[in-house]
């Protein structure tokens, strides 16, 4: 068999030697004379050998899963700074818009801004100072024989008006610090801003309470049906004056001050609230420094604990009463069952009373505590709702009779259906 023969039965190309008389063409020429009877193809074109990256990370002296983690660790640090960013950025905003909201109240007159959110006692105080309520003739004449202090409204003039006619229907009342419990009341004169009273009225005032007395002459503006307004008042305290002869002079009315003159006492019990159990626990422990009663200086002190239940009469109870004294210990619990949803609307009522046997019993002073009241009281019940089924105690200092129950409006009481 002959060479050519087991080549061409072992499918080899046979070499042959170059044609030395064909020129040798270029090799773009040749590739495209070879594919000239065949359709191009367009290959895509890359910048680097997409086998590179996997070349860099075998490299990489670590295991796969190793890099894998890093991976994953060095993405959720770009995700939280990109939070962080976000959170950041809204802030801004927020803060931006509250500084513009505060700018804007802030342009606006002082005592309406305050009366959007609460009342500033100093803004209503300087704009009450500031009006004009015109002036009152008094006179005063001791008697040192008698000790007794005789007080004469005369008459008043320029009142501020109180009424949408432009006058006012003013009275005055009349009292001594020293005995808040007795006080005299003029006529009502009707549509007048200069009433004429020449009323005259007797106060009994021993010498040594003298200097701790002050004479209150407070203008009303009469009105049928709802409160009285206060038109304005004189406070002189009696120790600046001169007795030993009659005073008979004229003076500006001044805002009415609520200040309190008296001291009532001061009172201790704690507070708990169980909302599992729906009970609210009242202990009563202490009072001190209770207002004196009785003609020997002292009281027969007791305490009434009540619920009211949107501004009506629900539940009471009362301690026992505490012989001949002022500052009485009872250290005694109450227990009552409020439903938690109804512990929005449940005002706590605590009176000190002063028991007699012959006369009606006597309320010293009082305070009441809930979502609606203020203060202390308010501080006492939040500390309550905030910590269940801990007993949470304070002090009181007792408030006037009159502005608990004109700040509670109570309405007339009713019974509440059984469960």
């Amino acid at each position: 068999m002959t060479p050519q023969e087991l080549t061409r039965r072992l499918s080899f190309p046979v070499w042959s030697p170059p044609d030395p008389n064909i020129q040798a063409m270029p090799a773009k020429a040749q590739n495209t004379s070879s594919t000239s009877d065949k359709p191009t193809q367009k290959t895509p074109t890359t910048t680097e050998d997409p086998n590179f990256i996997n070349g860099i990370i075998s490299k990489i002296p670590l295991p796969q899963w190793a890099l894998i983690a890093i991976a994953a660790a060095a993405g959720l640090l770009i995700l939280l700074c990109v939070i962080c960013i976000m959170v950041k950025c809204c802030c801004r905003k927020k803060k931006t818009g509250k500084n513009k909201d505060r700018i804007n109240l802030g342009s606006v007159n002082g005592t309406t801004t305050a009366s959007l959110v609460q009342p500033d006692m100093d803004d209503l105080d300087d704009r009450v100072n500031s009006t004009e309520r015109g002036s009152l003739q008094y006179a005063l004449e001791y008697n040192f024989l008698k000790q007794e202090l005789m007080v004469s409204v005369k008459e008043a003039r320029d009142l501020m008006a109180m009424d949408n006619s432009g006058t006012s229907d003013p009275y005055a009342i009349v009292y001594l610090t020293s005995d808040i419990k007795k006080k005299f009341e003029t006529k009502v004169h009707r549509k007048t801003l200069n009433p004429v009273f020449n009323e005259s009225f007797i106060f009994p005032l021993p010498k040594e309470s003298k200097a701790n007395s002050t004479l209150v002459i407070r203008i009303y503006d009469f009105n049928r049906f709802s409160k009285h307004d206060v038109i304005g008042e004189l406070r002189l305290p009696l120790e600046d004056m001169d007795m030993q002869h009659v005073i008979e002079e004229w003076q500006k009315l001044s805002a009415y001050s609520k200040m309190e003159q008296e001291h009532l006492g001061d009172i201790c019990f704690s507070l708990r609230y169980v909302p599992s159990t729906s009970t609210l626990t009242v202990v009563i422990l202490e009072a001190k420094n209770l207002k004196k009663m009785d003609s020997d200086g002292l009281s027969d002190p007791y305490v009434k604990v009540q619920l009211l239940l949107k501004k009506k009469h629900w539940k009471k109870k009362k301690t026992t009463v505490k012989k001949n004294t002022l500052s009485p210990y009872f250290n005694e619990a109450f227990n009552f069952e409020v439903k938690f949803e109804q512990i929005k609307d449940v005002d706590l009522v605590v009176s000190v009373w002063d028991h007699d046997k012959v006369t009606k019993n006597e309320e010293i002073g009082k305070l009441f505590l809930g979502c609606k009241a203020t203060g202390n009281q308010l501080r006492h019940w939040s500390d309550m709702l905030a910590n269940p089924r801990r007993p949470m105690a304070q002090w009181h200092g007792l408030q006037p009779v009159e502005e608990v129950n004109h700040a509670l409006g109570v309405k007339s009481r009713f019974k509440l259906p059984k469960p």
